[in-house]
């Protein structure tokens, strides 16, 4: 019997059918296929608990029979699957979502319906601190007025007094699950704040925050680990995103320049700095493999890139900005081992050398793993 009711109409958890030690065996066996020829590959490092670990929650919410239902999309389509409580998800969510069900029907709040483009609710989400506990909760509508909003507002608030701050998000699109750029503030400071390897972060509700927390202070720490840090090197954190990474390393660098794409994920990463007392940080607003480039051409270099790319992996643009720097160590922290393998060829052929892999088992019940590889350059003046 699978753990989960909702198993079969959901496809989420694609390894609920197998207890958890021998999903850690499939994991396994499967990267070694994959990158068994760059190296050993180290045993996965699983959870002493794989449930209820997603501090992120999202949920879709539709209109059913005369009630408000909501849930998760089918896989592979745009069909809501009606989910009472999720066994990844963190407790907290299941009654607050409970809740808003009921107020929705009470202030006669309509879902949004993606055939006819009808309705005000999109869907909720919800996040968590798991150091803090903090709670934010995010309303995700159509554009217009949110009728009887301090009513609905109060009152969630009255029943749920752990909410810390909720927002209402304003998503004009017709993409599902997707977070619009304007955003109001209905209570509290608009964000939560959470420590992870000893730091604090701020988190919006755009940030980019692992999931898994539990797991991301496992994999950060190998990052760390790999990047072989003495206070004498100059470290690029290529993807940097809200810069998790390189402010976890940056007690043992130099100097650490962060580069990432998105301004608002700078403008965050630059406070959670300033948050901690950081002074040797620096993040940029650029296309990373364009900054490394850049870097090269006027005769600078570095001695570690940490890349941890989304998961289409990096670029064929990027990877040669990369080797043209030419950095002592990479550190390629990764979420598909299929686009990992891939991208350590090029590395390979382009005058690396992986030293270590080290898988990370991030979201359990799932076919996803996540790896940190270290890599070095074999000729030391290129």
């Amino acid at each position: 019997m699978l753990p989960c009711p909702y198993a079969k109409k959901c496809g989420g958890c694609s390894l609920q059918n197998l207890p958890y030690e021998e999903q850690l065996h499939l994991k396994q066996a499967k990267l070694i296929k994959l990158l068994g020829r760059f190296g050993r590959v180290d045993e996965i490092i699983g959870m002493e608990d794989p449930t209820h670990y997603r501090n992120k929650i999202q949920a879709a919410f539709r209109g059913r029979s005369g009630k408000v239902v909501s849930g998760v999309y089918q896989s592979a389509s745009r069909r809501i699957v009606e989910v009472e409580s999720c066994m990844l998800e963190d407790e907290c969510a299941a009654p607050i979502l409970k809740t808003i069900r009921k107020l929705c029907v009470n202030f006669k709040i309509r879902s949004f319906d993606l055939q006819t483009g009808q309705g005000f609710l999109r869907h909720v989400l919800i996040r968590k601190g798991f150091v803090s506990g903090e709670i934010m909760v995010v309303l995700v509508t159509t554009k217009g007025e949110f009728r009887s909003e301090r009513s609905f507002v109060n009152e969630l608030l009255r029943r749920h007094p752990e909410i810390s701050t909720l927002v209402r998000n304003i998503n004009p699109t017709d993409t599902a699950l997707f977070l619009g750029n304007e955003s109001h503030i209905l209570h509290g400071e608009g964000y939560i704040t959470d420590r992870l390897c000893g730091l604090e972060f701020r988190i919006s509700p755009r940030s980019f925050y692992q999931v898994n927390p539990v797991q991301t202070e496992v994999l950060y720490g190998k990052a760390k680990e790999f990047a072989g840090l003495t206070g004498k090197e100059t470290v690029i954190d290529a993807y940097c995103g809200t810069g998790t990474i390189g402010l976890t390393v940056a007690s043992g660098a130099k100097e650490v320049i962060g580069v990432e794409v998105n301004r608002d994920a700078v403008a965050d990463a630059i406070e959670n700095a300033r948050r901690n007392g950081i002074e040797n940080a620096f993040f940029h607003a650029a296309d990373a493999g364009e900054f490394m480039e850049a870097m090269a051409e006027n005769g600078q270099t570095a001695d570690v890139v940490i890349t941890d790319p989304p998961r289409a992996g990096c670029s064929g643009k990027f990877l040669h900005s990369l080797m043209k720097l030419a950095p002592q160590r990479i550190v390629y922290v990764s979420c598909n081992p299929e686009t990992l393998a891939r991208d350590l060829y090029t590395l390979s052929k382009g005058g690396y050398k992986v030293r270590k892999i080290q898988p990370v088992d991030m979201f359990p019940f799932t076919s996803h793993v996540e790896c940190a590889v270290s890599l070095e350059r074999k000729n030391p003046n290129p």
